[in-house]
């Protein structure tokens, strides 16, 4: 089925004296390949002009050899990290990938899987938009039986493999950082209700100073949209309570620079009159000033399981077991939190 005109894979593998799995595997760039080999076969398909034939491969497997990967930005650090995992994981069997990028839009989500279901995509990993809270787009997945793999934003009420991380855990020793260094006032600056990583770092925020016995006030919990404006109204209106909160968890690091722009609008310094940190650290961290004390995700390293996760789905010749990874986190103090004199 791997024709072009009239070079075939046999004709490359019989004009080197190699077998054909080889050439394949060649062209491929497997790691079980040697270079010098991968060389020669890479400049004769050149010189004959090679091309599989994609479509004949794809109907004669039921699907293509592209991967789609479907997250809310590709501009972010940790899925850009990601993308590039995948991409290094996936093409070890000849596949390619595609992105689509949802900006949070549960409509933009589902048609991105509705469209790309008709062009025969081998398998979605898919990090879940904010807006999302009906489930059928990944309903028709499950019933196509086409591989699925959530990573970072998953969806509890689709049963699939996921890559995550402790979100509970990393909030509660991001908390536990605040208070070791004299912060009591601490609040939680959170994505939208929908968000279920969110909602988890939120637990670990509560159980924190729970376990360090503070109290709790709601009204230093609030939620935000991703749009910067949202995220400093709903910053301004935490500085402006009667008692204000001396330190911020923020969902994510750009939710806490555009907190910083509105603590430094108020002539407050950071960390001596409010400390603040994030999740993600994002390179920009470091360079901001004071820079930002974050909680750095193995976003690479996710991005590995994920691929890996997906491509064990597509080559079983029988049901996967379902997966859960969690990966660990690292908390990198910076000077945003510094101790209290």
């Amino acid at each position: 089925m791997d024709t072009a005109g009239s070079i075939t894979l046999k004709d490359l593998a019989e004009k080197l004296n190699i077998s054909v799995s080889t050439v394949s595997r060649a062209l491929r760039d497997h790691p079980d390949v040697n270079d010098v080999t991968k060389k020669k076969v890479m400049q004769l398909a050149n010189e004959l002009e090679y091309e599989p034939n994609e479509l004949a491969l794809s109907l004669l497997k039921g699907h293509s050899n592209i991967i789609a990967v479907i997250l809310p930005k590709v501009a972010y650090h940790l899925y850009a990290t990601a993308i590039s995992a995948i991409e290094n994981v996936i093409k070890l069997d000849g596949y390619t990938l595609v992105t689509a990028q949802t900006h949070e839009s549960t409509y933009r989500e589902a048609n991105a899987i509705s469209a790309l279901i008709k062009n025969r995509i081998a398998g979605f990993i898919v990090s879940v938009a904010s807006e999302t809270k009906q489930f059928k787009h990944f309903e028709q997945l499950k019933k196509k039986n086409i591989p699925l793999v959530f990573f970072n934003r998953d969806c509890e009420d689709i049963a699939a493999s996921r890559v995550i991380i402790d979100n509970v855990d990393a909030a509660f020793k991001s908390v536990e950082h605040l208070i070791e260094n004299g912060f009591k006032r601490i609040a939680f600056l959170g994505a939208s209700r929908l968000v279920q990583i969110s909602n988890r770092r939120l637990a670990g925020y509560k159980k924190a100073l729970m376990f360090y016995d503070l109290p709790l006030k709601p009204d230093y919990i609030v939620h935000c949209e991703f749009e910067k404006e949202n995220v400093k109204q709903q910053t301004l209106e935490l500085l402006n309570m009667e008692e204000p909160p001396d330190a911020i968890l923020a969902f994510s690091d750009q939710m806490a620079v555009s907190a910083m722009v509105v603590i430094k609008e108020m002539g407050l310094k950071i960390p001596d009159d409010i400390a603040i940190m994030g999740f993600n650290n994002e390179p920009m961290d470091e360079l901001i000033s004071p820079s930002l004390t974050s909680i750095h995700q193995p976003g690479y390293e996710m991005g590995k399981a994920a691929g890996e996760l997906l491509m064990a789905q597509i080559k079983s010749k029988k049901e996967v077991e379902l997966r859960q990874e969690v990966l660990s986190t690292q908390l990198i103090i910076r000077e945003s939190t510094a101790r209290r004199k």
